[in-house]
């Protein structure tokens, strides 16, 4: 501060203090082993997987009927009887390449009617409008219809495919279009890009969480109703899928292999959720930092 007498400058005088950290702690503890490996959501789900196996075989253990309910290993058992006969490998890949051809079908209807959409109001209106319409509608009830219509074969369990995958894709690609920031709307239209490079380069990754999640959905409505329909259908040509695989063995009065069956379908659908859509997952939305 100043003195007004002598017109001089006195400054106040520096005070340091030392705190000592002899006495203090580690402040964080390094993991074990047990940590790190709970810290996995693979190990987690695993271990619940196991758990989940233990209950059905103490359960069907104290049950003590196994027309009712069979073991767990005695499913296992089917299951590796069936892969070694191939009988159930055929099941399998024939109900995969159906899904193939409905899923695939599916998207490309879909981004279509995304584009149309996102491109006019008209399109808009009718996306919704059909959404409303047929997203609530089971796929399954449209196989008695389809059969009608393109006979006893595969195209009629193709076109049921179709309907459960579309209409989900649809909403969630249109929903997540138009969702996509103002911001990044903006940064396309600054950078000049043309229409092909403003969908591929803002709209797409902006809108692909919601993709995604359509993707999946699509997925998992396709795949149930794929086993319903071969459970009411049967078989084609001599060959039939997994469901016609259950409902054989259920006529069999073979039912650790309807449950052989069922456990081969949710296997599947595991794999399918935790290594093929999370491997996307990983390589998009998680990789440009949209999602944790």
């Amino acid at each position: 501060m100043s003195d007004a007498t002598s017109g001089t400058v006195s400054s106040r005088p520096e005070i340091f203090n030392t705190v000592s950290t002899s006495g203090l702690g580690v402040v964080q503890q390094p993991l074990g082993v047990w940590e790190r490996l709970i810290g996995f959501a693979a190990v987690r789900k695993s271990i619940l997987l196991v758990l989940i196996a233990l209950a059905w075989e103490l359960y069907a253990r104290w049950l003590g009927n196994s027309l009712l309910f069979p073991t767990f290993l005695d499913t296992v058992s089917a299951l590796i009887a069936g892969l070694a006969s191939g009988e159930l490998a055929r099941s399998t890949w024939f109900s995969i390449k159906l899904l193939l051809q409905g899923y695939v079908i599916g998207l490309v209807l879909a981004a279509v009617f995304t584009a149309f959409a996102s491109a006019t109001r008209i399109g808009a209106d009718l996306l919704e409008t059909l959404t409303s319409m047929f997203n609530p509608l089971p796929s399954i009830a449209l196989l008695p219809l389809a059969m009608i219509w393109f006979g006893l074969g595969n195209p009629s369990i193709v076109f049921v495919l179709i309907h459960a995958v579309l209409w989900s894709v649809a909403l969630n690609t249109h929903a997540g279009f138009r969702a996509v920031s103002p911001t990044w709307r903006m940064v396309g239209q600054n950078y000049g890009l043309s229409k092909v490079g403003y969908v591929a380069r803002i709209l797409i990754p902006g809108a692909f969480p919601s993709i995604l999640t359509g993707l999946k959905i699509g997925w998992a409505f396709a795949w149930r109703t794929l086993i319903a329909a071969e459970l009411v259908f049967g078989a084609s040509g001599g060959d039939g899928g997994l469901g016609w695989f259950i409902f054989q063995h259920k006529n069999q009065l073979d039912i650790p292999g309807v449950f052989a069956g069922l456990l081969t379908v949710i296997i599947f659908g595991l794999l399918v959720e935790n290594v093929v859509f999370r491997l996307v997952e990983r390589s998009t939305v998680q990789r440009w930092g949209m999602q944790v």
